[in-house]
């Protein structure tokens, strides 16, 4: 018999309850205990959610981050934060925001706020994880209450558990040393604190534990290939069975090692390796279990189960009981219930699942693996009338749209003159002073605008009412920024949102869920519009909002586009057609607005491409074929301006240094980045390469509550000046503002601005 298990689920809910809990909580509208008892219900929810499986993942629920959760089970917590008093809870939301509660009284007459920890890409996803902190005097110490109380709760439901934890090389890669040490020097005293949880897991009558270790997927040297073996024979004389999880790409050059460690269990992501399974059922020892993921945990397709079962059936033949089945990573990144859909379009639903839909087709693929595909015939005639309507439906393909693309060439991405000429033109029109500011471009999306735009969907607000109503906003925004004494404004972007829905919403080729959210970050969740056909602009989509804008001021008014690459990764994209195609299906379209913001006297225009770097291939040989394409599409998209029309372009939370000749390649005017959380860190990559545009190094870290002092952003500058001209510098957040509010906001960048009115005294 086949066995099926999942390897997370998502933890937000459905209705986004976990978000609204953990708000309330910060804001101090509710208690500690009312917040863990809606994390317990949600908890509960889900695992009768996935009782119908053999094994139920437990450790995969965090407050915040899977990856902070594992760093306090290991004892790791960052020195800022050790001794303080009160809850661990609230302790790893110092570590996650900076200060858990705004104005926790419990907790701030003696702790306070402490600097936030860095956070970045958990992959090649839009999932941000808490990075773990290191150094050579680093101890390990093992926390195991959190997975003991959810094992306990899993248990009285009457589920069988099976443990997700981060194994120890992965936890160690992921990790930053902050001085000079080599992470891998830290397994020693890691790999005894793994043992001990283990020991504890064998006390509980635990069969099986789930490490992840999703770095087998990557390009790893010899130390790195040497520390997996290392580990695991360490851990080999374990009590309890161990499940290996991989997952996101292929093991490649890792797959005899993968197959050759001491495990029970290999899980291996069969949507991006279908070709390793055959190769890792081969080389696997005779009693160790193949798991194959086999639904895509990361887009919301329905999958083609007769054709899954084509190649499965052999392999179960083969297999046996030796056979387990599950998606190919967490379902973090999907939807949890296509069922809360009541007015998705009917044709495109019926091509969807999310994360239960998913574990619904898991069922079925077991129900025939087991009992022959008779048993689930229904279920399997559905599917195939499903992908057939999908596969042949004229709403998914665009002939005009097709053609456009065939006729894309190299000019499309050139500028009429190199940087130094057009900044010359640019200089003499905008008159900018030295250590210019600006904003990324939101600001705070208060109650009235969610109000106004709730009621418009609503139907209880008209047009006319809308559009003053936001009008009103960008107003407010404009006056705020002139106050504060900003150089170069934007409009806020209230009408938005989301910044890749709300350009979905006006392209074609997209459909739109009312609950099909994914968690970004701790409370940030995000609703990835469905890109499911070919995409055209039918109208502009941006302008009137700009030009009302540019008319409050005589300021600068920047045009703010979502770009093509971001755009592609922050949506569920349709996998019936390269990547690349699409993308540069977006970058047409948004190019046309582009040119539209510019006849309408737009002179800056930002085009965000915040997730360049997250769509990186895994491993870097496979890089520059991405990296072609997607500086293609963004020239494409931002190139066909006159010279004096200045292009900005933003990117946040990525590491950039080893891909900083591609983002030159961009030709973009100005970049503005992230670099406030590691400390001007990201910055290393101009001690070796002369990047020849402006830059905005990120000074305001936005995704945190505490205000910088003036004094720090000007030492942040200080840091920047001395690897870049400063004549070449701006000043900004590192990201949008949306997220905060206008008390945490306007002090901020008054300190900003006043920051750089130090710096120009000592041009």
């Amino acid at each position: 018999m086949v066995t099926t298990h999942n390897l997370g689920f998502p933890r937000i809910g459905a209705k986004r309850e976990l978000k609204f809990a953990l708000e309330n909580y910060w804001k101090n509208e509710s208690t500690r205990d009312e917040l863990k008892a809606a994390g317990a219900q949600l908890r509960e929810r889900h695992w009768k959610d996935q009782a119908h499986l053999d094994f139920v993942p437990v450790g995969d629920f965090a407050f915040y981050d899977q990856v902070l959760d594992m760093s306090f089970t290991l004892g790791n917590l960052p020195e800022r934060v050790r001794g303080f008093h009160g809850d661990a809870l609230d302790n790893a939301f110092r570590v996650a925001r900076g200060r858990s509660a705004q104005n926790d009284d419990a907790h701030g007459a003696c702790c306070g706020g402490v600097t936030a920890g860095e956070m970045t890409k958990w992959f090649d996803t839009n999932y941000h994880y808490i990075v773990p902190e290191f150094d050579a005097n680093t101890q390990f110490s093992l926390d195991p209450s959190r997975l003991l109380e959810q094992i306990n709760e899993a248990r009285a439901l009457g589920v069988n558990v099976k443990p997700v934890i981060i194994g120890p090389v992965t936890y160690l890669w992921l990790g930053k040393a902050k001085d000079d040490s080599d992470k891998l020097a830290l397994l020693p005293r890691l790999l005894p604190v793994y043992a001990a949880l283990l020991d504890y897991f064998t006390a509980q009558g635990i069969d099986w534990v789930q490490f992840d270790e999703p770095v087998l997927v990557t390009e790893l040297d010899a130390k790195w290939r040497d520390a997996f073996v290392t580990a695991y024979d360490a851990l080999s004389a374990r009590r309890i069975k161990l499940l290996l999880a991989t997952y996101f790409g292929p093991l490649q050059d890792n797959l005899e090692l993968a197959c050759k460690l001491p495990v029970d269990g290999l899980h291996i992501d069969a949507i991006n390796a279908r070709d390793e399974v055959a190769q890792v059922a081969a080389k696997l020892p005779d009693a160790v279990v193949l798991s194959v993921g086999v639904i895509n945990g990361r887009n919301i397709w329905k999958t083609d189960l007769n054709a899954v079962l084509e190649w499965l059936e052999p392999l179960h033949g083969s297999l046996g009981d030796r056979l387990w089945i599950a998606p190919s990573c967490s379902l973090l990144h999907t939807p949890v219930d296509l069922n809360s859909e009541q007015k998705l379009d009917a044709e495109i639903k019926s091509w969807l699942a999310f994360a239960l839909q998913k574990l619904d087709e898991l069922t079925v693929l077991a129900g025939a693996l087991n009992n022959g595909r008779e048993s689930v015939a229904d279920a399997l005639d559905a599917n195939a009338a499903a992908i057939e309507s999908r596969r042949v439906s004229p709403r998914v393909h665009n002939p005009a749209v097709k053609a456009a693309i065939a006729r894309i060439d190299a000019a499309l991405g050139k500028r009429v003159s190199a940087y130094p000429q057009r900044a010359e033109k640019q200089s003499a029109i905008l008159n900018l002073p030295a250590f210019p500011t600006t904003t990324i471009g939101s600001f705070p999306q208060t109650g009235d605008i969610r109000h106004a735009r709730s009621q418009y969907k609503a139907g209880g607000l008209d047009q006319a009412g809308y559009k003053a109503a936001m009008e009103r906003e960008i107003t407010r925004a404009v006056k705020e920024q002139e106050a504060l004494g900003l150089d170069v404004l934007v409009h806020g972007e209230a009408e938005r949102n989301d910044m890749v829905e709300y350009f979905g919403e006006q392209l074609d080729g997209y459909a739109f869920s009312q609950f099909g959210w994914v968690q970004s970050y701790g409370s940030r969740c995000v609703k990835p519009p469905i890109l499911f056909g070919d995409i055209s602009r039918p109208k502009a989509m941006t302008v009137e909002w700009i030009r009302y804008a540019q008319s409050q001021t005589t300021k600068p008014m920047k045009g703010m586009l979502t770009g093509p690459v971001t755009i592609l990764n922050w949506s569920f994209v349709r996998d019936d057609q390269p990547r690349s195609v699409s993308c540069h299906q977006l970058a047409l379209a948004i190019r046309e607005e582009v040119l539209d913001l510019e006849k309408a006297g737009v002179r800056v225009i930002q085009i965000d491409e915040a997730a360049l770097r997250e769509g990186l291939p895994l491993r870097r040989s496979q890089w520059s074929e991405y990296l072609q394409w997607a500086v293609e599409s963004f020239r494409i998209t931002a190139n066909g301006v006159q010279d004096e029309t200045q292009i900005h372009t933003h990117m946040c939370y990525s590491e950039f240094n080893d891909i900083i000749a591609s983002i030159a390649d961009m030709d973009a005017d100005v970049i503005t980045i992230e670099t406030s959380r590691s400390d001007m860190e990201l910055l290393d990559a101009f001690d070796d390469f002369d990047y020849p545009n402006q830059i905005g190094p990120g000074v305001y870290d936005i995704h945190s509550p505490n205000i910088p002092s003036q004094d720090h952003i000007v030492n942040l500058m200080k840091k920047a000046a001395g690897r870049i001209p400063p004549e070449r510098l701006w000043v900004n957040p590192d990201c949008g503002l949306k997220t905060r509010a206008w008390e945490e906001v306007i002090p901020a960048l008054k300190n900003m601005v006043a920051a750089a009115q130090t710096l120009r005294q000592s041009v």
